[in-house]
């Protein structure tokens, strides 16, 4: 399995609780990635289009609020499943490069005798 995009894997983080509808999800992947990645209405459709085309996430419900459609999105099984496996991925490459970083020296440091 290819690692994950980033927005995608933020987006199912988001859902990853409970369902939301689109700009809940747009706030809540603002304050996950602590505003480093902030979603258009436009790019999280299209991903949650895709999503959805991969079998990730699914409709939850819709409501009408003030005279607009609210849809609700939530994650499916197999997106729990692919949702776990990249953060699992995550945690054994974070293992990695700690165990690689341990042993790395700063420019111009003398080597150990």
């Amino acid at each position: 399995m290819a690692s994950m995009r980033r927005p995608s894997f933020l987006i199912l983080s988001a859902l990853a609780p409970a369902p939301l509808h689109g700009y809940a999800v747009i706030k809540e992947v603002a304050r996950l990635s602590e505003d480093k990645t902030r979603l258009a209405a436009g790019t999280l459709y299209a991903a949650l289009d895709r999503l959805s085309d991969e079998g990730l996430v699914e409709v939850d419900r819709e409501e009408t609020v003030e005279g607009r459609l609210r849809r609700y999105y939530r994650l499916t099984d197999l997106g729990i499943a692919s949702l776990a496996a990249e953060a699992e991925q995550m945690r054994r490459d974070v293992r990695m490069v700690t165990q690689r970083l341990s042993g790395a020296r700063p420019a111009g440091a003398p080597r150990p005798a």
